[in-house]
């Protein structure tokens, strides 16, 4: 029977502090553990991360990779620029 890499995250029960009210957060949150269990977590019976397994990568990575991702990914998409406030005339009409 093939353990559910799930099952480990505590994330999942509300139980924890860390319980995500939001399903935005909540993606993030499953994402990077995603990550964490296929490139850097090194995995008894294959004795390599299922990315090395699969070909994907050469060598484990570290969590300063997958950050190094991240904050690539938020440079590039980068937030739009809002006008500046002009406040709106106000017609009197008697």
């Amino acid at each position: 029977m093939k353990r559910d890499p799930l099952a480990s995250m505590r994330r999942f029960t509300r139980l924890t502090n860390a319980f995500s009210k939001k399903a935005e957060n909540h993606a993030y949150a499953v994402s990077l553990h995603f990550m964490y269990y296929n490139f850097c977590r090194t995995h008894k019976t294959l004795r390599m991360t299922p990315a090395m397994a699969a070909g994907l990568v050469s060598s484990p990575w570290e969590v300063s990779d997958i950050v190094a991702l991240v904050e690539k990914a938020e440079a590039e998409a980068a937030p739009k620029v809002r006008g500046s406030y002009k406040p709106r005339k106000k017609d009197i009409s008697n």
